[in-house]
């Protein structure tokens, strides 16, 4: 839960680092544009004012040559037309932009130059005339040059009118005479001030004024390029009116490449701090994490110490008891040989002594293979009745001798599963010993063993509930029921032997076989443990089994068959062959594999019936000495050939049968099981 929680956090964060710097290079790119921009408009406006200022010294100098006829006017002189034409040829331009003089007397034209191809404009009143009235008259009245147009000139095309007011003094008063008119070509206007020429720097243009009537907008000159928008404007001031002039770079201020990168760069460099961070972010989260595992590693250690330490200290009071019981009553049996019963009462001790520290020793080894993951489920068919009526026969002396109220109920559907027969009866074995242990006298222990359905198809769930009345265990214990090496109590306080391995034992177990178990206790109250495991379904008993269970007891034809033996360790030895023979077998040994294998190479063919194979032996271990053996001609390769061995987990019994043995023993032996392995061997 807290690793989801700060990987949530790094996440917020990281969002909040993606946001933030979006932010921040969004507004470093609108500066750079804005920059980007007030950098165009500076270049745009000093395109802008070059042009109006070309246009306002184009119209100053058409003013100046308006001005020559309007002061021989005023000066008192009648211009006949023929002065007008010659003085009108005199200033005609070559770009021919001025497309004629008019003269207009009282506003009415009455001489044009030249008149070829003007004719339509003679007689024209220009106070009259609709669309030449208003600047005519605004020109006449403010006494100052007008300019009108553009419009469809009377004589065709397109052009403007320079209108120059003559006032002429008569009798002490200003009269007004006419105009003297200049017709300007538009297009070669356009041309003269070179407003094609922004094109092909990069600019877009329109030129506008507002109509002296409605005050409307209209568009006098623009670029052949459509609508303008986000223009910078720059007014020029012609005579008695003002245009402006509208720039736009072609790209926009900023160009749309320009933008994209910028935006791209955003994107970019979002991303990449956001992963930057991400990076920072996350190797810190593993180091912190790395850190905490580290930590928790070592406290798992140090834990895992002191619980071996307690556990240490547990046992210890337990090892030496039956050391100390097994060397004080060897020295007793020693000084009372002679007194049958009291050796025989010292025999017996000793041998409940070793059986607990056997014991101690199967716990931790068993708990060690398990941890290692060596542990597997040998599948067998299982028959729950037989297993009730072996817990009966097993625990019987010491309910009896504890006076216990023992019972043992099974209440199943399906008598035949497939489990590990070994590892369920272990499991019960630890579990009902525990309660019997820990019951005191006059108590009570039940098993009840009930089917319960399955959700799986063709498997059923077997219940275990085991019950007792005894001692009890803490609420503060509880927890710690199934860690290994753990106690609430040592046999000094409880006054009962035990391992503290049984219950994690019986755990792995259960989760080896994919069970589960709960634990409810209560001080001075008694337990009650509940096992579940789940079977699959058999059709019936084992054949193998049955077979097994029908043999006969062939003890008595063991009598007189040889053995040939070989063992390194010369105590181990001396048990085993004197065990044979009280057993009336006869028993040959030897100290090593390789001796074993030149014993027999020695002796006649079946001379002996049966080789006891110890596994780790010099010059050539038990493996070696049976392959050597089952290479050898005649019946000696085909002899049987049993391990005896201290390597006792299901793996080692496997790993020699496929050596070539046939039997497996485990050390240290009972005569019983030894027997049995030679019986299964021989016959």
């Amino acid at each position: 839960m807290e690793k989801k929680m700060k990987q949530k956090t790094m996440k917020l964060r990281a969002a909040a680092v993606f946001f933030a710097t979006l932010l921040v290079t969004m507004g470093c790119v609108f500066l750079l544009n804005q920059s980007q921009e007030k950098q165009a408009r500076l270049k745009a406006a000093y395109t802008a004012e070059s042009t109006v200022n070309m246009v306002e010294s184009q119209l100053n100098k058409y003013l100046v040559e308006s001005d020559l006829m309007k002061n021989v006017v005023e000066s008192g002189y009648d211009i006949t037309d023929e002065q007008f034409n010659q003085l009108a040829a005199l200033m005609q331009n070559e770009n021919e932009v001025i497309e004629a003089y008019e003269m207009a007397k009282d506003g009415t034209v009455n001489q044009i130059y030249p008149l070829e191809g003007n004719e339509a404009a003679m007689g024209l009143d220009m106070l009259e005339n609709s669309e030449r009235r208003m600047e005519a008259r605004l020109a006449r009245d403010s006494k100052e040059y007008t300019i009108a147009g553009p419009f469809e000139l009377k004589q065709g095309g397109t052009g403007m009118l320079l209108f120059n007011p003559i006032y002429f003094m008569k009798e002490g008063k200003e009269t007004f005479w006419g105009f003297s008119l200049l017709v300007i070509n538009w297009e070669k206007f356009i041309d003269e001030i070179e407003l094609d020429k922004l094109k092909d720097v990069g600019y877009h243009y329109r030129i506008w004024k507002r109509t002296m009537s409605t005050g409307e907008r209209v568009s006098i000159a623009q670029c052949q390029d459509g609508g303008l928008e986000n223009t910078m404007e720059v007014a020029c001031e012609v005579p008695n009116d003002t245009w402006y002039f509208e720039i736009v770079p072609q790209g926009g201020w900023v160009s749309t490449t320009q933008a994209a990168g910028g935006y791209l760069l955003v994107i970019a460099l979002t991303i990449l701090v956001t992963l930057g961070y991400w990076q920072f972010e996350l190797r810190r989260y593993r180091d912190q994490v790395h850190a905490e595992e580290l930590e928790k590693a070592a406290k798992e250690a140090q834990l895992a110490n002191e619980a071996k330490t307690r556990f240490l200290f547990n046992m210890s009071h337990d090892i030496r008891t039956p050391m100390n019981a097994i060397i004080g009553f060897s020295e007793l049996l020693e000084k009372h040989m002679d007194e049958k019963e009291r050796a025989r009462d010292y025999i017996q001790k000793i041998r409940s002594s070793s059986s607990f520290l056997l014991s101690l020793i199967n716990y931790v080894l068993e708990m060690a293979r398990i941890e290692s993951g060596k542990a597997t489920l040998k599948m067998e068919v299982g028959y729950f009745e037989e297993l009730k009526e072996a817990l009966n026969a097993v625990f019987e002396p010491a309910v009896s001798k504890k006076g216990l109220t023992y019972r043992c109920e099974l209440q199943v559907e399906h008598e035949y599963v497939r489990c590990d027969r070994t590892k369920v009866r272990e499991i019960l074995l630890n579990v009902v010993s525990n309660s019997i242990k820990y019951t005191p006298e006059g108590g009570s222990v039940s098993v009840r063993i009930q089917e319960e359905p399955c959700k799986k198809e063709g498997w059923v769930s077997y219940r275990f509930e085991i019950t007792d009345t005894g001692i009890g265990m803490s609420e503060e214990y509880l927890p710690h029921i199934f860690e290994e090496f753990t106690r609430e109590r040592t046999s000094t306080e409880s006054k009962v032997t035990g391992t503290g391995l049984g219950l994690p034992i019986v755990k792995a177990l259960t989760e080896l076989m994919d069970g589960s178990i709960e634990v409810e206790s209560q001080v001075g109250a008694g337990t009650k443990i509940i096992i579940r495991l789940p079977f699959a379904l058999a059709d019936g008993p084992d054949p193998e089994r049955e077979k097994e269970n029908g043999r006969a007891d062939l003890a008595e034809m063991l009598k007189g068959k040889r053995i040939l033996m070989a063992e390194d360790n010369e105590l181990n030895a001396e048990i085993a062959v004197t065990l044979l023979e009280e057993c009336g077998l006869q028993a040959e040994w030897t100290r090593d594999g390789e001796e074993c294998v030149e014993t027999l190479k020695k002796k006649p063919e079946d001379y002996y019936d049966a080789v006891l194979m110890d596994i780790q032996m010099p010059k050539m271990n038990g493996y070696e000495a049976t392959k050597a053996i089952r290479n050898l001609p005649g019946t000696r390769g085909k002899i049987p050939i049993l391990a005896m061995t201290a390597n006792a987990f299901d793996e080692d019994r496997k790993k020699a049968l496929a050596a070539g043995m046939n039997g497996h023993i485990a050390k240290p032996f009972k005569v019983e099981t030894m027997l049995e392995e030679l019986e299964l061997a021989l016959l």
